[in-house]
């Protein structure tokens, strides 16, 4: 046996997403490297660990197995690294947060000088749409959630960080006649709508349904990043959140169509189990937030306020 760390936290991702691709994604690997890297973790086994039906990958009882070996050796090399760098005086540990897709936008910058600070700390940030960042705070999977739009079936504790506003936007080249009612107006443009399961999508129904609003639907699409391009080739319209298109406004790319209702506001917010009892990693998050998300605000979305 010659398996390396590396194959084994490449096999342990394939048995957690049951999926080449979605492990190479995950890892930030390309698929080949995957590939290669699980057929030669499998060549050193007697017993198949993965079976190929058609294009779909499962997992062996034995595979299983090697797995739940795999992530126990995992978590002792990270303890070991843990330990050292305890030794020497510093905070360590993991800090696990689960971010609305369109919150990767402000996430990062509430990270960045608290990570700097703290080496030792190792960050596992995933990013994916409301609902399974619900699910995950309430399996405990995780240390906080960042949301827009708050659970109402969670006993949860919060921090604000940043208002949250989402504006009509569409191709700078469109022409919007200004003398046309709201009501009206979405009768003829061709929205776009984000997935079920996004906050963005809810926010963005309950603005229609709450002005009676009828609306021409265009297309859905499964991510901030997929609507932005859509718009970008003026496939229609959207209601999108103001921190995700600062760049496209810059250049001139997108517009923010003035109508009344808009701007939505809602709030970025940090969320946590009401009652979890937190690691000094999470705690000194909590109290380096609390601390810091002024300035933060004042340094890093000064562009933001003025909108």
């Amino acid at each position: 046996m010659n398996y390396t760390l590396n194959q084994l936290q490449i096999f342990l991702k394939i048995v957690q997403t049951e999926s080449v691709t979605k492990a190479s994604e995950e890892l930030h690997l390309t698929q080949p490297a995957v590939s290669i890297q699980l057929k030669n973790f499998q060549d050193q086994f007697d017993i198949p660990l993965t079976e190929v039906v058609g294009r779909k990958i499962y997992i062996t009882d034995f595979g299983r197995e090697i797995a739940e070996a795999a992530e126990n050796i995992i978590n002792q090399v990270y303890a070991i690294n843990y330990k050292t760098l305890a030794y020497k005086g510093q905070l360590t540990g993991r800090l696990k947060i689960s971010v609305v897709s369109t919150g990767k936008y402000v996430m990062p910058y509430f990270l960045t000088d608290f990570m700097k600070q703290h080496t030792g700390i190792e960050l596992l940030m995933d990013v994916t749409n409301k609902n399974k960042v619900v699910e995950s705070l309430e399996n405990n999977e995780v240390d906080f959630a960042l949301v827009s739009v708050l659970p109402t079936t969670l006993n949860i504790e919060q921090l604000d960080l940043l208002q949250n506003k989402l504006y009509l936007v569409g191709n700078a080249k469109a022409t919007i006649p200004h003398e046309i009612n709201t009501t009206d107006l979405f009768k003829e443009l061709p929205l776009i709508f984000r997935e079920k399961g996004s906050g963005t999508r809810q926010t963005m129904e309950s603005f229609i349904e709450r002005n009676n609003i009828s609306v021409l639907k265009k297309m859905e699409l499964t991510s901030n990043e997929a609507v932005k391009q859509a718009l970008l080739a003026d496939l229609g319209y959207s209601i999108m959140p103001l921190i995700g298109i600062r760049n496209e406004l810059h250049n001139n790319e997108l517009q923010i169509i003035p109508i009344k209702g808009l701007p939505i506001t809602t709030t970025w917010r940090l969320i946590w189990l009401k009652g979890k009892k937190h690691s000094p990693v999470s705690t000194s998050f909590l109290t380096y937030l609390s601390k810091e998300k002024a300035q933060i605000i004042q340094d890093k979305f000064d562009w933001y306020e003025r909108y």
